[in-house]
């Protein structure tokens, strides 16, 4: 009856570890792959533990070629798509347009349009101006699609924001500059810098859309697709794992900063109220 009784108590935590235990499970055996020396270039079973991989990141100087590549596309399309992006939020939360609701539809485009479709579609739109397919094109590409995560994630950051404390700020005669830089910004910020890091992720392991606008440029996931044929090195999972730490270290720097701020206001308590200014 005891372990029963805590079953049904926590069966809703146990449920939900189990489903991240499974999402993380293809993550734990790429980690674990890293430090494996397989049996021949085509096997993916566990054979040895070495650490060799991390010793030497880059198998070749092609795949090192390929992720620096992609990490420059990567910060270009991330840093376009979001200063686009949280722009295209401000102006759809806070004003009110003509044409609002088909722009809302608009955005939403790229998130539903199957990556098929956009990257023939793109590649057609290129070859129809004369634009030579390679490095631009990809990162034009990358920014139409991170556009529509970025308004999104920015827009549900606006969308949760009281209004009532930039209207406090204003009545306490902030000008607009000082409201947005001392106010909105930084509730904002979280939702920009989340939407960034979305846009950063999906522009790296794109694959589709770059392998149709690419031309001779080789990205990481088109090394690792063209590597596959002839069998994909141990290095490939040190390169994975290495950038899942990073994002996870990112996450957790974030969220202990914004802990940190939270416990500051806390043990500070209430500002002290001081007499209104009497108007001249």
């Amino acid at each position: 009856m005891r372990v029963s009784r805590w079953l049904a108590d926590r069966w809703v935590m146990i449920v939900a570890l189990l489903v991240l235990g499974y999402l993380a499970l293809p993550i734990l055996v790429v980690a674990g792959l890293s430090f494996n020396r397989p049996s021949s270039r085509l096997s993916y079973d566990f054979n040895e533990f070495t650490l060799d991989n991390w010793r030497q990141p880059c198998a070749t100087s092609d795949m090192c070629d390929a992720v620096v590549r992609s990490v420059q596309i990567g910060f270009i399309a991330t840093v376009v798509a979001t200063v686009l992006g949280t722009l295209m939020a401000f102006a759809l939360v806070r004003h009110r347009f003509r044409g609002r609701s088909g722009v809302n539809v608009l955005i939403f485009l790229p998130m539903a349009t199957p990556e098929l479709v956009m990257g023939t579609s793109l590649l057609a739109l290129f070859v129809s101006a004369g634009v030579p397919l390679g490095f631009w094109t990809i990162v034009i590409a990358h920014v139409m699609f991170c556009v529509s995560f970025v308004v999104v994630t920015v827009k549900a950051r606006l969308a949760g924001m009281d209004r009532r404390l930039e209207e406090a700020a204003m009545d306490l005669y902030a000008s607009e500059w000082q409201t947005f830089r001392r106010i909105t910004l930084p509730l904002v910020l979280p939702g920009i810098v989340a939407a960034a890091l979305l846009a950063f992720s999906l522009s790296f392991d794109d694959f589709i859309i770059t392998n149709f606008n690419a031309g001779t440029t080789v990205t990481f996931p088109m090394y690792v697709w063209g590597a596959a044929q002839r069998g994909i090195p141990p290095q490939v999972n040190v390169i994975g794992t290495a950038m899942f730490a990073i994002a996870l270290l990112l996450v957790g720097l974030s969220s202990l900063r914004g802990r940190r701020a939270r416990r500051a206001d806390l043990l500070a308590g209430p500002a002290p109220a001081h007499p209104a200014r009497r108007s001249s």
